[in-house]
């Protein structure tokens, strides 16, 4: 470190810069104690058995609760394994009407702790009860099985199970299931919950055939994708921007790009608008093939469409030029973008630095680190190395007095 040191004051690198590179050192110390220092296990206190059990003896009072009160019992309740216990004493009150918020509730607390089995017991309840529930109540119920408790097979249980209790799934639960289980990668099922939308008294919609082609899209079934196309008219509905913005994305994925601007022009001549996102994947693909100039010039073609690009538009121009070991032209491009207000990435500046030390730009370096760390981006080690190692090469005796 000393001898980075003395080398970067010989170059007249910036003071800031300096005082990084000992933050830098000091941030990885530090951080190797406190991995190396062991954190004590936080023990189950005991007033979280002592809060339920006042809850408890609330039950206990002749008084009428009210339905509010009731659920701020429930919502109090800390220990999940006292939700049963609770709900059992309370369904011998003569004030117990059982209703949708206070199952939601309690299935909930139940789902986050993993109590199925208790679950399918307020299910079967909720039978016999004869209470109505919502499609929203479903719906809440089927996300934190998909999002919270990462159990796609019982969301997809519930959702062919809501019509038992004289409740049909609305298209955005329908969609939520199959967009979960695209996002879950359990293509397989896909299909089969698809064929099951009229049994459940679901109309398929635009949304509906866009999560089809985005799981046919991964699965690289672009001619299966496309076929679906065909299937719009059919039920009333039309492609739209999300549709053609998800098949030029499968396109430019397997550097069919010429093929996506085709597509980009079919969706204008039907009048079907891009928006930012259609543009970047264009703009994404256009770089991945090397063709930066094309992927700037689209990036100028946004606004005139009247489509303001953001930061992953330039993003991606950025990462094009870099890939192509265009290192002077990325850096005015980075330029450009902080005159904009767009801030690069950390591994842009990283790359950046890194092309401009190998064709011995120190002046460049230099301007770059300061606009890294006026962002408030540390570089790493590695990264002072790059630039030590430049610096040595362009003159040697930078070693001597830093030494």
């Amino acid at each position: 470190m000393v001898a980075l040191l003395g080398m970067l004051r010989n170059r007249k690198i910036s003071l800031e810069v300096l005082n990084l590179a000992m933050i830098d050192q000091r941030i990885m110390k530090s951080s190797r104690c406190i991995s190396s220092s062991s954190s004590p296990a936080t023990p189950k206190f005991s007033y979280v058995l002592e809060n339920d059990n006042k809850l408890l003896k609330k039950l206990d009072h002749k008084d009428w609760l009210a339905p509010n009160e009731v659920l701020k019992i429930f919502k109090s309740l800390r220990d999940p394994e006292s939700v049963i216990t609770v709900f059992e004493k309370l369904s011998h009150r003569k004030d117990y009407k059982p209703n949708e918020p206070l199952y939601s509730v309690m299935i909930e607390k139940l789902a986050h702790a993993r109590k199925f089995d208790a679950i399918e017991g307020l299910f079967a309840r909720i039978k016999t009860e004869n209470c109505r529930l919502s499609d929203e109540f479903f719906y809440r119920i089927i996300k934190i099985y998909g999002n919270v408790v990462n159990n796609p097979e019982q969301a997809i249980k519930i959702l062919f199970r809501m019509p038992d209790y004289r409740c049909w799934p609305s298209v955005k639960t329908f969609n939520f299931v199959l967009n979960m289980l695209v996002c879950a990668k359990q293509f397989d099922v896909i299909h089969e919950v698809y064929l099951g939308a009229p049994r459940l008294g679901v109309t398929i919609d635009a949304c509906c055939f866009n999560i089809l082609i985005k799981a046919l899209c991964e699965l690289d079934k672009l001619d299966a994708a496309f076929a679906l196309l065909h299937e719009f008219p059919k039920q009333n509905c039309r492609p739209n921007t999300k549709t053609y913005s998800t098949l030029m994305h499968g396109l430019c994925k397997n550097d069919r790009v010429n093929e996506a601007f085709e597509l980009f022009d079919r969706m204008e001549k039907e009048d079907c608008y891009p928006d930012t996102i259609t543009f970047n994947i264009l703009i994404s693909g256009l770089c991945k093939q090397g063709r930066v100039d094309e992927a700037m010039n689209l990036l100028h073609q946004m606004k005139l469409k009247g489509c303001s690009p953001n930061s992953g538009s330039y993003q991606a121009v950025l990462y094009g030029l870099l890939g192509c070991e265009k290192f002077v032209e990325a850096k005015d491009f980075m330029d450009r973008m902080h005159s904009e207000g767009i801030f690069p990435s950390f591994l842009s500046y990283k790359m950046l630095i890194e092309g401009l030390c190998n064709l011995n730009l120190l002046n460049s370096v230099d301007l770059v680190l300061k606009q890294m760390v006026h962002q408030g981006f540390v570089p790493r080690m590695g990264t002072w190395k790059k630039i030590l190692g430049s610096m040595s090469l362009r003159n040697d005796s930078c070693i001597h007095i830093a030494y």
